[in-house]
């Protein structure tokens, strides 16, 4: 594995480099930029570590799981695995032409706090006799490689990932994107009724009313004689920030995104009163 990895990335960043210039990088259900990629490693570079004669599977199928890699990426929002795996791993590249399969082996865990969500993937790759010659190596066979890796998220890190025991049959589950807590969306519309009746005395009670879900984060402060109300979900960086005016005007003001983030301001009136310099 160790070596795959070596000869593989430089090779593979570059061909993505490419594609994603010519503005062709692959959304899911579109995996044949991702076999682009590949194909350019495998052809171009030489990068592949198998022998004339043997079959360029396993290199293809080492470089799919380099890219699911890379898809995950860095991990900033607390999600249970089952939702990524639902979300992120289609159980199958949907084009006639690839030659690469995906099998979603099973899920734990989630990205909170020091806890980790872990996913397994089967990469499944099936080459002719002329799909392997194509790749450098007219002596290269025919052949069909699985290969099964175990990738590991945590919040707040990078993904990381292991070559693993391929199980010797492979059922895909099903997972289920079961919704996580974000901001109701009429959000913007009970905040707004909710100003328009509120009273210095009852504004903390009138914005609280207008949004019971516990998850719903409420602050409010009477300042200079305007109502100042922040609603938002923290974990999901969502905050709606409005303010009544003297005059009864609703206002929203304007704030820099980055102070949502974990360590800063967060979701506050202190994003309207007293914004970071």
């Amino acid at each position: 594995m160790s070596g795959l990895r070596m000869s593989i990335p430089g090779s593979l960043a570059r061909a993505r480099r490419v594609a994603e210039a010519a503005g062709t990088r692959r959304p899911f259900g579109y995996p044949s930029v991702a076999c682009a990629a590949v194909v350019a490693c495998l052809v171009l570079s030489g990068c592949g570590e198998h022998r004339p004669g043997e079959s360029p599977a396993r290199d293809l199928a080492a470089a799919e799981a380099e890219i699911l890699k890379d898809d995950f990426g860095h991990r900033d929002r607390v999600r249970d695995a089952e939702y990524i795996a639902a979300t992120e791993v289609p159980n199958h590249l949907d084009n006639s032409d690839s030659p690469i399969r995906r099998v979603l082996l099973g899920w734990s865990g989630r990205t909170v706090g020091g806890e980790q969500a872990t996913i397994d993937v089967q990469f499944v790759v099936t080459l002719t006799d002329q799909q392997a010659s194509s790749y450098g190596d007219h002596n290269n066979s025919a052949g069909q490689v699985k290969r099964c890796y175990r990738y590991f998220l945590e919040l707040y890190r990078y993904t990381t990932y292991d070559e693993i025991e391929c199980p010797s049959t492979a059922t895909a589950p099903v997972p289920t994107a079961s919704p996580f807590p974000d901001m109701p969306d009429d959000g913007r519309e009970r905040l707004t009724a909710a100003l328009r009746t509120a009273t210095p005395d009852t504004l903390a009670s009138r914005v609280r009313a207008a949004f019971p879900e516990k998850h719903v984060t409420v602050d409010t402060v009477t300042h200079q004689g305007a109502l100042v109300a922040a609603v938002g979900v923290p974990a999901e960086r969502d905050c709606i920030v409005l303010v009544r005016t003297p005059g009864g005007a609703i206002e929203s003001p304007a704030y820099d995104r980055i102070w949502l983030e974990p360590g800063e301001m967060g979701c506050r009136t202190g994003l309207y009163v007293s914004p970071p310099r």
